[in-house]
């Protein structure tokens, strides 16, 4: 009897010397890429962790769904191998699977409430399921078992930062930045708070140090040109406009930007240079081009001119009041015709009912005038 149970314990050492001599060789095969033959050998050893690693093999080559059928096979045969559910929960939501990943993901949460990670994905897919409000309560579940969660306190910033709650979003991305203070994400949206809430001054510096991280995008010296010509830092911005010129010199917007930058300066001539460099590269022409054209003549007190631009970028672009309220008033000021006058502003009130309130307003006190004038030319 005791030669039997010898023997038997002898099996099972080599089995268990042989599964580990499989492994080995399988998980070499794996570390260096070579996922196929890898499956092969994992294929040899018939556990769960071997199953696994064939579920990581498909996944790594690029198979999606037979990594997902391996996955679930994995999960079924072992319901509480919870680092399997939670990969398998991450490939479907990289795969579009949202539901399922929906599914995954709450589960394992119901077996562990306590890992931030699980409530991140769940947000994530919540958000892919366009579920705003049930992501950003993931989102928060998460930070609130780890205060630096980054990734969580960044889709909150980032939400925040887009619906301009600028007291919410600067609350997380404090949060995140107190974690680590590099983060370019997290600079990148505490630069557009401010940027959006007009503190230009307190932008600018935040905008500079995404470029001294290697943040190198178009965007940040649109924006930062932008902070400094705000900011009254004229030279500063010609410098961040010529550096997107010389990357493409093709982009109208960076021609008018430059153009406003020049007519704050009262250096009208330069501005109009630019203003036409931007006509030349934007096709078709666009209300913007003329609308500066207007505005630098009207500063010039050239209003027939400005007059000329303003009809022009009308043609245009029929539908912006801005536009109709500069024609408005500026033949008001050039014209003799006081019906004519009244007309424009009538006019206004038609075509655009419900533009800004400063508009509205303008325009019914003007009307309410050129009526008295009216009346009293004709008495």
């Amino acid at each position: 009897m005791k030669q039997v149970l010898f023997v038997v314990l002898l099996l099972h050492v080599f089995k268990a010397e042989a599964q580990t001599s499989a492994s080995s060789v399988a998980d070499s095969l794996y570390a260096v890429g070579n996922y196929t033959k890898a499956i092969n050998e994992y294929s040899k050893i018939g556990n769960a962790s071997a199953a696994l690693q064939i579920a990581r093999s498909y996944n790594a080559i690029g198979n999606f769904e037979k990594a997902i059928a391996q996955y679930q096979f994995v999960t079924d045969e072992n319901p509480d191998f919870e680092l399997a559910h939670f990969e398998l929960g991450k490939l479907l939501l990289k795969v579009g699977e949202f539901q399922k990943a929906n599914v995954v993901f709450t589960y394992i949460i119901e077996s562990n409430a306590e890992n931030p990670e699980y409530y991140y994905y769940l947000g994530e897919v919540l958000r892919s399921q366009e579920q705003r409000n049930a992501s950003l309560s993931q989102y928060k579940r998460a930070v609130g078992l780890d205060s630096t969660h980054l990734r969580s306190l960044f889709q909150l910033a980032k939400h925040y930062t887009i619906k301009q709650e600028r007291d919410s979003a600067l609350t997380y991305i404090e949060k995140g930045l107190q974690f680590y203070e590099n983060d370019v994400a997290m600079i990148n949206l505490k630069a557009l708070v401010l940027y959006n809430d007009f503190q230009f001054e307190n932008a600018i510096p935040l905008f500079e140090r995404i470029l001294e991280l290697g943040e190198n995008k178009n965007y940040v010296y649109e924006k930062l040109g932008y902070s400094y010509t705000m900011n009254w830092e004229f030279d500063k911005a010609k410098q961040a406009y010529n550096l997107l010129l010389n990357r493409d010199d093709t982009n109208s917007q960076t021609y008018f930007s430059l153009a406003k930058v020049y007519q704050k300066e009262k250096k009208l001539d330069s501005a109009k240079i630019f203003i036409h460099k931007a006509l030349d590269v934007q096709k078709p022409i666009f209300a913007e081009g003329y609308s500066a054209l207007a505005n630098i003549a009207r500063d010039q007190k050239d209003l027939k001119t400005a007059l000329k631009y303003y009809s022009m970028a009308h043609d245009e672009d029929p539908l912006d009041a801005r536009i109709y309220y500069n024609i408005a008033t500026v033949n008001d000021q050039v014209g003799t015709d006081l019906n004519a006058k009244l007309a424009y502003y009538k006019n206004f009130l038609k075509q655009y009912p419900n533009e800004h309130p400063y508009f509205y307003e303008s325009v019914r006190k003007r009307i309410r005038e050129l009526k008295e004038e009216i009346h009293f030319a004709k008495e």
